[in-house]
C-alpha cells in the first residue's frame, strides 16, 4: 500500500526546496517515479535534484533522448522521461531494470514501465493547487509523496 504524505508547494522556492530535501535523502540504488499532467513541475524537480548532485545547472529534459545520465557526489544518477514509450520491448535496450537497486533513478511517466517497478521506491505525484491560471513555475502545487518498501520508512526524511 505505500505510506504517503502531502506538502505544498506554494511557488518555485518551495518546489526546489522540497528537491533539495530529497536530495539529501537519496542514497545509490533509490528509484524516484515522477507523475503528474504536463506542466505539473516533474522536469523542474528532476533538474533540481540533478543540479544538487551532479552540479549541472541546466540539465536537458530527456523527453527525446528517454534517458540522461549523470555522475554526481552519491554515484551515477539517471533521469529518464518515459513519454514517448509505447510498449514494453521498447524498454529492453534502456536497461532500467539493470540500474534499479545500483543507482539512483529518477522516471518521469513511469506508468509506461509496463509492469517493471522495483518493490523500493518513492512515487511523487505533482499536481497544480488552486485556481491559478495557466503552468507557470509560481502557480501552487501540491505533491504526494507515497513510499514503498524501505521508502515506506524513509519518508519522514524529506
Amino acid at each position: 500500500m505505500g505510506n504517503s504524505n502531502t506538502v505544498s508547494l506554494p511557488d518555485l522556492a518551495a518546489t526546489q526546496a522540497l528537491a533539495n530535501r530529497l536530495s539529501v535523502a537519496l542514497r545509490p540504488g533509490d528509484t524516484v517515479f515522477l507523475t503528474g499532467d504536463l506542466g505539473a513541475g516533474k522536469t523542474t524537480l528532476a533538474r533540481t535534484v540533478i543540479a544538487t548532485l551532479c552540479g549541472v545547472e541546466d540539465a536537458p529534459s530527456p523527453t527525446y533522448t528517454l534517458i540522461q545520465t549523470y555522475e554526481g557526489d552519491k554515484g551515477e544518477l539517471w533521469h529518464a522521461d518515459l513519454y514517448r514509450i509505447e510498449h514494453a520491448r521498447e524498454l529492453d535496450e534502456l536497461g532500467l531494470d539493470d540500474a534499479f537497486g545500483d543507482i539512483i533513478v529518477m522516471i518521469e511517466w513511469p506508468d509506461r514501465l509496463f509492469g517493471l517497478v522495483p518493490d523500493d521506491r518513492l512515487e511523487i505525484h505533482l499536481e497544480m493547487a488552486g485556481d491559478s491560471p495557466g503552468d507557470a513555475m509560481d502557480t501552487p502545487r501540491r505533491a504526494r509523496l507515497t513510499g514503498f518498501g524501505e521508502w515506506e520508512t524513509r519518508l519522514d526524511e524529506i
